[in-house]
């Protein structure tokens, strides 16, 4: 009889268990789950061709929408979502980046890591985040070469400079010991000849860019993508 009882606690545990992993409303909770349904959506209706260009990261490439006109000669997959950080992109990289087979992968994260929570985030934390990343796509997709764009100089979040320039040095030196891989830097392109961020690329949150930042974007990347 008591290992009966003891049995069909087990079953219950188990039981509740597998409702709290699987149960929908606990999914829909989890952070950017609307994100990427919607992407889900897009693919079920209409799956992005392949050998294509993937731009995956955060939301400076969420809102660049139409990055397409900026690169008429390539085909894009755009899969900027929210305000990610890497780990996020690594949470979602079987969602997001590997079903798509991809030509290249260009990469945009590493700032909101940065302006987290959590302050001891520094450019030594963004590199292993990135490293895993890196490796994770390596794993699955070791042919396709990567590109990282450097996190850029936001005026509201000036104070996160000297540990974006930390962060984007090591992810550099990084790169440039891997295969097929590519550091752009947009960082240095984003300053005034008197060595102040130019304020008016960016939209009135000083945070997301303007189409002149975009713009500039466009100029430095466009030669790192694959023809």
């Amino acid at each position: 009889m008591k290992n009966e009882f003891c049995s069909g606690s087990y079953k219950i545990i188990f039981f509740i268990a597998a409702w709290c992993c699987f149960n929908p409303a606990q999914a829909q909770t989890e952070p950017f789950y609307s994100d990427i349904q919607s992407f889900k959506k897009q693919d079920s209706a209409h799956f992005p061709a392949k050998n294509a260009i993937l731009f995956v990261g955060s939301s400076s490439f969420t809102k660049w929408t139409d990055v397409q006109n900026y690169f008429p000669q390539y085909t894009i997959i755009n899969r900027g979502f929210g305000g990610s950080s890497l780990p996020d992109v690594i949470h979602f990289a079987n969602d997001i980046i590997i079903p798509y087979r991809p030509k290249q992968i260009v990469i945009y994260c590493g700032e909101n890591d940065l302006a987290g929570v959590d302050t001891a985030v520094n450019g030594k934390v963004v590199l292993g985040r990135f490293k895993q990343l890196f490796m994770l796509i390596r794993k699955q997709l070791p042919k396709v070469p990567i590109a990282f764009v450097s996190m850029k100089p936001s005026p509201s979040r000036q104070h996160l400079l000297p540990k974006m320039i930390e962060g984007n040095s090591l992810i550099k030196k990084y790169l440039a010991k891997q295969k097929n891989t590519a550091y752009i830097d947009v960082y240095h392109k984003m300053f005034k000849p008197d060595g102040t961020v130019m304020n008016d690329i960016f939209r009135e949150d000083k945070l997301h860019m303007n189409a002149k930042g975009y713009a500039i974007w466009q100029k430095v990347i466009a030669p790192f993508l694959l023809k």
